[in-house]
């Protein structure tokens, strides 16, 4: 079973890996079951970089006296945020 991102090979299970993992699970729902696990890490990563994100930056906002308000939307709040002249990534605040 190969894992691409972007037409590249980004992870791969051996046949004997997957052998493995349909010990525990049906062969049949193998595939959907991967990819519900795989679902599940990368909404997991997203969700406890948010609250990191959310924490500092509606602080900051608070703080700011030209902002007037703050989206209600996770995805409001993330565009308002990256749209300021102020913020930085990680690899901009890395190479500051």
């Amino acid at each position: 079973m190969v894992i691409k991102l972007d037409d590249v090979v980004v992870f791969e299970l051996a046949q004997w890996e997957q052998d493995v993992i349909k010990n525990e699970i049906n062969s049949d729902v193998f595939v959907e079951d991967v990819k519900r696990r795989l679902e599940w890490v990368l909404r997991h990563k997203v969700d406890e970089c948010f609250k990191r994100f959310e924490a500092e930056w509606l602080q900051k906002l608070r703080d700011d006296p030209e902002v007037q308000s703050i989206p209600a939307t996770k995805q409001g709040l993330v565009e308002a945020v990256l749209a300021r002249p102020d913020y930085q990534d990680r690899k901009a605040r890395d190479g500051a």
